[in-house]
């Protein structure tokens, strides 16, 4: 995780900075997951149901939520 990036650079301060709001994300992401959990079984029974797509698609956004705070977090920070 610390050395996330396409130049393979470490930025081991970016990722320092970046816990804080990832620990963040993982509480998002938990709610997120709770929604999908909910969610794909309304939307096995009723495929045609086009909110719950949606709303599942949005539901999986949130679950790789910490992730992308830590990847944007780390390109941000040069060092």
């Amino acid at each position: 995780m610390c050395c996330c990036g396409g130049d393979g650079g470490c930025r081991p301060l970016g990722w320092l900075l970046g816990l804080p709001f990832a620990l963040v994300a993982v509480l998002i992401s938990i709610v997120g997951a709770v929604i999908w959990i909910i969610g794909l079984p309304i939307s096995c029974i009723c495929p045609c149901c086009l909110c719950v797509t949606v709303l599942l698609e949005a539901a999986v956004e949130l679950i790789k939520a910490p992730f992308h705070v830590m990847i944007w977090f780390t390109s941000k920070i040069p060092c």
